[in-house]
């Protein structure tokens, strides 16, 4: 059984959105760099270990990854998920993390990426916009993309709206992904991204218009 940690910072939906899909991975562990997290109510609730690695306690982003990683390796993990952490990632950690790291990200990448994402849709006038599960690699929001969630975007969305919309997105795909990760329907090999045993060239696509 695939062991996975789930990394975050504030309040956890899409954290409770894995919990709630009943993975046939087990998720044993989380940690937040924010002891305040809300996120870390929801893990104990669940019966699931929690580790607060306050980042602001180190003084460089290597060393905080170090201890991080460290506990990782202690809960024996297979696959990390990030679930709303927000600190940027050496790129060493990343590298450890390698194909075992996955993130989602608030619009259809590679457009997009970075903070932001959903007044920039507004500002350019996109018909659509969405959500994107990646493969985590030292160049931001530039890993593999494994699947994306799309919707259409409404004359009378706004940044609140559109930003909730695609949130609830969020709570659909990702935890299809890590099922998928759990069962083997996708996998991470040194030739490239298997899913169901042929090669991933585009991620696979979940419409909500």
């Amino acid at each position: 059984m695939i062991k996975i940690a789930v990394l975050v910072s504030g309040s956890g939906s899409n954290l409770q959105a894995l919990i709630d899909a009943n993975l046939s991975g087990q998720i044993v562990g989380v940690i937040s760099n924010k002891p305040e997290a809300y996120a870390l109510q929801r893990a104990q609730r669940a019966g699931i270990a929690t580790a607060v690695i306050e980042h602001k306690q180190y003084p460089n982003r290597e060393s905080f990854d170090a201890v991080m990683h460290q506990q990782l390796l202690d809960w024996d993990v297979d696959l990390v998920i990030l679930a709303g952490f927000m600190r940027i990632l050496s790129a060493g950690f990343v590298q450890s993390w390698q194909g075992k790291m996955i993130n989602i990200h608030p619009s259809l990448l590679p457009h997009y990426k970075g903070m932001h994402t959903h007044q920039r849709v507004l500002r350019t006038g996109d018909a659509y916009h969405g959500c994107t599960v990646h493969y985590v690699t030292a160049e931001l929001d530039a890993g593999q993309a494994l699947a994306q969630g799309l919707l259409r975007v409404a004359t009378h969305d706004n940044e609140s709206s559109l930003a909730e919309r695609v949130h609830a997105l969020e709570h659909l795909i990702y935890p299809q992904v890590a099922e998928w990760i759990c069962n083997g329907t996708l996998v991470h090999t040194p030739q490239g991204v298997l899913y169901r045993g042929q090669p991933l060239t585009e991620p696979v696509q979940f419409a909500k218009l």
